[in-house]
């Protein structure tokens, strides 16, 4: 829902998207293009959160002589950003992927009305009798990988990559310092290990955080990756960002944002919660 409110067109707000979804759709529209990133949840929350404990202890070993000496606000900022850089080499195929069978549907018809507005006007052909609703692109993840990379090459893997790295540089930093504040907030005794229910507060605070500063970005990467290439429409990150805004005003980069901040606190909650028992766990043994 999030992808169709920032690249789709014709939604109002939320509900009429959940709404349209639905009627058009039925309940397996929400869960379009979802195969994928379910299948690579795992692997890419292990590599950014395996990648940012690691830079903290590499970071700690060179600046203090010790792995275990606690990072201090310069050093988590850098390695957040650290993080954020190298999640975009995982998660921006990802994301493109399900973009792409997400807005499969829309981008085909969209294609074929233009098709149709091309006719020559003594043609006798109405616009409303050229119907292509229901056509797909893509029978799957593997498929719309094979036929990105057959078209567009490795480098089509990536399209989107430089507004990802707009996004989640500035994200993981606005994920992991907010955590790190509120577990120290929320945990009064600095000896202690944090409370599993103060990790599960500051990581869905800290996921809602990030993810509502990142929407500008996100709206940007979402529409460059969601643009076929048949009917390119963005020539780039600025392009895009300058005909958004000439078509739809300021608003336009905050679509989705409602949908960002709810989802991003359960999820987040549930990370940070599960990443934190994992390494007390593994110390422990």
């Amino acid at each position: 829902m999030q992808t169709r409110l920032q690249a789709g067109q014709g939604y109002k707000n939320m509900f009429h998207c959940i709404l349209t979804i639905y009627r058009k759709e039925t309940v397996s529209g929400f869960f379009k293009g979802m195969s994928f990133p379910l299948a690579s949840i795992t692997l890419y929350n292990s590599a950014v959160f395996g990648f940012f404990s690691n830079t903290q202890r590499l970071i700690s070993k060179y600046r203090y002589g010790d792995v275990r000496h606690p990072c201090g606000m310069l050093d988590l900022t850098v390695a957040s950003m650290l993080t954020g850089l190298m999640s975009v080499s995982i998660g921006a195929p990802v994301d493109l992927v399900k973009i792409r069978l997400q807005m499969q549907t829309q981008a085909v018809l969209a294609e074929n009305v233009q098709f149709a507005g091309n006719i020559s006007s003594g043609s006798n052909i109405p616009l409303r009798s050229v119907d292509f609703s229901g056509q797909t692109l893509y029978r799957g993840p593997i498929h719309c990988i094979s036929s990105i990379l057959q078209t567009e090459g490795l480098p089509g893997l990536y399209r989107g990559a430089g507004a990802m790295i707009l996004r989640d540089i500035p994200g993981y930093t606005l994920y992991f310092i907010p955590y790190s504040m509120f577990c120290n907030l929320l945990t009064p005794d600095a000896s202690s290990n944090p409370h599993p229910c103060a990790i599960w507060l500051a990581g869905g605070l800290a996921g809602s955080i990030s993810w509502v500063t990142a929407t500008p970005a996100d709206v940007v990467k979402s529409r460059i990756q969601a643009d076929a290439q048949l009917q390119r429409k963005y020539k780039g990150i600025l392009d895009c960002i300058i005909q958004s805004y000439k078509t739809e005003g300021i608003h336009v980069f905050f679509r989705g944002v409602s949908v960002n901040a709810i989802r991003g606190f359960p999820m987040s909650a549930t990370m940070f919660l599960t990443y934190e028992m994992s390494l007390q766990f593994f110390r422990n043994v």
